[in-house]
């Protein structure tokens, strides 16, 4: 079962925030009467955790739901893009402002952009966070063939690389090709491997033409195109399931490195 981080941080904050504010309201000043002219007054236990926790669980359920969440890269789905084991920082008010656990929207601030990396609720378990490219937003019709994304029957320039070579927990994807795909503004590399179908082994795609991307939905593609569950496999993504626009690397450790696990060289890159 997943922990639920935003709602225990929502209970956190309102169960210390509520027993300092009743002892202050109620019992702080008749303890004071009651030990005199002491320098230190001495508090329960229960009320000298809450005063010191309550500001600390305050200031990071403001940062982590409304300014800025970490996440770690669990899956090869966005390589070359991101790593597994990549720690990446997701700006939580580009796409608009939206309560922490019932992620309801209170102000609007902006929508994805065609080629953004965005973290969302998978639709099949909400319980779980994607990270995705958007490949499409609302009005796009897509489709994907030969290894090329069409946006409006207009295909997505592909220019080749190279023959990809992965380490660590990546070494599985050497010998595929990296090209460099121009979507929209945004130019990014993709891994190719010519050898499996479009749509992935065993994905379950709801339609093989091209789709509409209807108000309020987008179409998001892994990277790593033969080896990411993806919008080609179940479907659209909701706009009430985004979560932020990734925009950084704050740290990369993969144990499966040969060496020191941490790829230096990563740090402090941006997310394009």
């Amino acid at each position: 079962m997943n922990f639920d981080f935003p709602f225990f941080l929502v209970a956190a904050t309102f169960v210390t925030g509520l027993i300092w504010l009743v002892d202050r309201l109620f019992f702080a000043s008749s303890r004071r009467a009651d030990q005199g002219e002491s320098e230190q007054v001495n508090e329960p236990i229960l009320v000298e955790y809450s005063r010191s926790f309550f500001p600390v669980i305050l200031a990071v359920l403001v940062l982590r739901s409304f300014l800025v969440e970490p996440f770690r890269i669990p899956s090869g789905s966005m390589m070359p893009t991101l790593l597994v084991g990549d720690f990446i920082l997701v700006n939580k008010f580009t796409y608009g402002i939206r309560l922490p656990v019932l992620n309801k929207k209170i102000i609007e601030l902006g929508e994805p952009k065609r080629g953004d990396v965005v973290v969302f609720k998978y639709p099949q378990n909400p319980r779980v966070d994607y990270i995705k490219r958007v490949v499409g937003v609302p009005g796009d019709k897509i489709s994907y063939r030969n290894k090329v994304v069409y946006v409006n029957a207009e295909p997505q320039k592909q220019t080749p690389v190279g023959v990809y070579t992965g380490t660590g927990s990546g070494s599985r994807e050497t010998g595929v090709f990296e090209n460099m795909e121009s979507l929209g503004d945004i130019d990014h590399s993709v891994l190719i491997n010519p050898m499996t179908p479009d749509f992935g082994y065993g994905c379950q795609v709801l339609q093989r033409g091209a789709i509409t991307v209807p108000e309020g939905h987008y179409f998001a593609m892994g990277d790593n195109r033969d080896n990411s569950n993806d919008s080609r496999c179940w479907g659209l993504v909701p706009e009430e399931n985004l979560v932020g626009k990734a925009f950084g690397i704050w740290m990369s450790w993969d144990s499966n490195q040969s060496g020191f696990p941490i790829a230096w060289n990563r740090i402090g890159n941006g997310i394009n």
